[in-house]
């Protein structure tokens, strides 16, 4: 599906949502719950955490709908509710939040020793970076988003987003060959 007609078909379930119509809602819930459940999840390692943020955004944002404005795409409104619920359980209950490194690539196996301390050289790395990085790295390398959308998610300048993206990259690698130099 093009991106066109994929804005106007959610454009035009956003407005059958406004006018009542209750189909509408499951149509937009079922189009974006997979998306936003996969993105939380870099940040979450329990699933019914992951879960319970999924729903809360989802709730947030349908009751919210009356006030988007359409300046963005409805997923990046969407993620930016789901971030900023993160946050706020960030700040309620100290949780620090969580990339699975391993949990995206399962074809590694624990008997390939090198692949498994790869893998866990890369989650200690992660572990590392504070919540921002983290976000602008895995939006940007892993899920794709422009800068200018990944601005708008975590309510930052485009600049400060590729200025963060490339410091964090340079960072990782100067990890990384310092991990392959002691080895």
């Amino acid at each position: 599906m093009d991106i066109q007609k994929s804005n106007t078909d959610e454009t035009f379930l956003i407005s059958r949502i406004r006018n009542g119509d209750t189909q509408a809602y499951k149509i937009l819930y079922d189009d974006h719950v997979e998306l936003l459940f996969r993105f939380l999840k870099q940040f979450r390692k329990n699933d019914s955490e992951v879960q319970e943020l999924v729903q809360r955004a989802f709730i947030k944002a349908f009751e919210g709908l009356a006030s988007f404005n359409y300046r963005s795409k409805f997923k990046t409104w969407l993620f930016q509710i789901a971030l900023n619920e993160m946050r706020s359980d960030i700040r309620r209950n100290s949780i620090i939040p969580f990339v699975d490194i391993d949990a995206a690539d399962e074809s590694v196996s624990e008997s390939n020793d090198e692949s498994f301390e790869w893998n866990s050289t890369l989650k200690t790395l992660f572990d590392q970076l504070d919540e921002t990085k983290r976000a602008v790295f895995m939006l940007y390398e892993v899920e794709g988003y422009s800068h200018s959308e990944i601005a708008v998610l975590l309510n930052i300048g485009e600049s400060t987003s590729r200025t963060i993206l490339t410091r964090t990259k340079q960072w990782l690698r100067n990890q990384l060959n310092v991990t392959r130099s002691i080895q």
